[in-house]
């Protein structure tokens, strides 16, 4: 796997943020924001990937987005 080097700046409070998570993860800054963008990316993959399979299933029974809230409003009133 190749390896780019990326400059990034960031506010003096996040890099000490950043520096107090590292330390108490015993992982380097440059550890922590590899597994944090990877982290970012993952979720929204998944988001994506959740949000097409809804407008699928939607689109597969005819659901409008008021239908989507009034199945939401049922559930929650545990009907």
């Amino acid at each position: 796997m190749a390896l780019s080097t990326v400059n990034l700046a960031f506010d003096d409070d996040l890099v000490q943020k950043m520096d107090f998570f590292a330390r108490n993860a015993s992982i380097t800054r440059t550890q922590l924001i590899y597994n944090s963008v990877n982290m970012y990316i993952n979720d929204m993959q998944r988001l994506q990937e959740l949000y097409a399979n809804g407008e699928a299933i939607a689109k597969k029974n005819n659901f409008t987005e008021e239908d989507v809230f009034d199945e939401i409003k049922k559930y929650r009133n545990g009907q």
